[in-house]
């Protein structure tokens, strides 16, 4: 899978793997626990590059703002089955969690902001983008308020709550982040978490075997 170099995805890293994600998914989350271990078992250091995804699209109306009521064909079925499904990843990696699903939070505010600070500081970009998980699936935060963002941002070194503001009130950047969604979806991403290196991805939070794989080829 070829990837777009957009300045909000990047690094300069000559060892990066892809990922695509949104930080409403739990799979993402679980994704990222799974990448953490692999990236433990490595002697060279393997760099995350972010692409944001958009997973609300469905039910996102022209003005941003989603439709909580619009049929995206998910039924309590596919929901109890994703819930299952958390709950073997998250046993399997043993990642702390105390949420399952949340289908009441719009990530995009964070996303938004999370390219910000990708494109402003990106050495503080790798701690902010964690703890917004951990915001969300560990301490159950709404991750689309603003004022849970800035307290999350003024945790950050080399961040204050500022930057937060500063991100939610440009409209270019904004147009940017839809754009980067769009990008995805031309790539053929069409759902997350996607690893993706050297023109070979994954999809789901596969477990680090199969990032090694991916990656090292073996």
């Amino acid at each position: 899978m070829a990837t777009d170099s957009d300045a909000a995805s990047g690094t300069d890293e000559p060892d990066a793997i892809t990922v695509y994600s949104d930080y409403v998914c739990p799979f993402c989350y679980l994704g990222r626990q799974s990448l953490a271990r692999y990236q433990e078992t490595r002697e060279e250091p393997l760099a995350i590059d972010w692409h944001p995804f958009d997973l609300r699209a469905g039910k996102r109306g022209p003005d941003g703002e989603i439709d909580h009521d619009a049929d995206d064909g998910k039924d309590d079925e596919y929901y109890e089955q994703a819930r299952e499904n958390v709950r073997r990843l998250q046993k399997e990696y043993d990642a702390e969690m105390t949420e399952e699903l949340r289908t009441d939070v719009d990530s995009l505010p964070a996303q938004i902001v999370s390219v910000h600070v990708r494109e402003t500081a990106p050495d503080a970009w790798l701690a902010f983008d964690e703890a917004v998980f951990d915001a969300l699936w560990i301490d159950g935060r709404d991750i689309g308020d603003r004022d849970v963002l800035a307290e999350i941002a003024a945790d950050i070194d080399g961040l204050d709550a500022a930057v937060v503001d500063e991100a939610l009130a440009d409209d270019d950047l904004r147009e940017r982040v839809t754009d980067l969604f769009d990008a995805a979806r031309r790539q053929g991403v069409t759902g997350v978490p996607t690893f993706a290196y050297d023109g070979h991805a994954a999809r789901g939070a596969v477990p680090p075997e199969q990032l090694e794989r991916l990656v090292e080829g073996v």
